[in-house]
């Protein structure tokens, strides 16, 4: 896939969901995404102890739920009956955490574009990138899913790579570490997507010129949002969901 090639994700993607407005990489939060006019969202996968695919940016539970410990050691059963959502406000307690088979549903029924950042629980790198794209190739009924892998782990997109080749991949980075370029070409990468502090003119035409999208999290300063569209951007990943409207030319309607 190069530049010139069908590309699944709009401008505007919503930050796990709905940025801030909703517990982050639930069904409700990309429901309030989809409320604010957002086509394209992205995630946070990681695996059950019993190899279930389900949505979590962290690894360990504390910070979003009243649960405790290692997600990745518990079993799906478990998991899934936990409250994602009464951290946030209560208005969303109760709120589960949603298995990727879920959020699949959800995107698909709608005509969404989903960019899923593989978020392997520390050790399982490979293992959940594998996991991963052999659910989606399951999941989706499209030949052309709107998808993207991501990921700041290698490893994890290599296990994506060796189990659905077919489905785009990213590199994440938030640094420009040593061998970040060569390592995006030999994982057949068709983008990068970095912190926006790191893109500039400089690394996007360096991008474009090897026929890769450049993409930036999380954009939710309007000036940084401005900037970005001048140089180019492929994709800017967003929590201001209300603030940025994805249906307009610049930044708003």
């Amino acid at each position: 896939m190069s530049r010139h090639e069908p590309w699944p994700l709009p401008l505007w993607i919503a930050h796990r969901g709905a940025g801030k407005l909703a517990p982050e990489n639930t069904l409700a939060a990309f429901r309030v995404g989809a409320s604010h006019g957002y086509r394209a969202f992205e995630c946070d996968v990681k695996l059950s102890a019993d190899g279930v695919p389900f949505l979590l940016h962290d690894s360990q539970l504390d910070r979003t739920t009243p649960a405790r410990g290692v997600a990745g050691l518990q079993d799906w059963a478990e998991l899934s009956r936990t409250d994602a959502g009464g951290w946030h406000s209560r208005g969303f307690a109760g709120e589960p955490i949603p298995s990727l088979a879920l959020i699949a549903r959800y995107v698909q029924r709608n005509g969404f574009a989903l960019n899923i950042e593989i978020k392997p629980t520390p050790g399982q790198e490979q293992a959940t990138g594998a996991a991963v794209g052999r659910a989606c190739l399951q999941l989706w009924d499209s030949p052309e899913p709107l998808l993207l892998f991501s990921s700041f782990r290698p490893e994890a997109l290599q296990g994506a790579r060796e189990t659905a080749p077919q489905i785009p991949r990213a590199l994440l980075l938030d640094t420009l570490w040593p061998g970040w370029w060569e390592m995006a070409q030999a994982l057949g990468c068709v983008a990068v997507v970095t912190n926006y502090r790191l893109m500039d003119a400089a690394l996007i035409e360096r991008l474009h010129g090897a026929g890769l999208r450049g993409l930036c999290y999380t954009v939710n300063d309007p000036a940084e949002a401005q900037r970005l569209l001048s140089l180019g951007i492929d994709g800017i990943i967003t929590d201001a969901v209300d603030r940025f409207s994805p249906g307009a030319v610049g930044l708003y309607d």
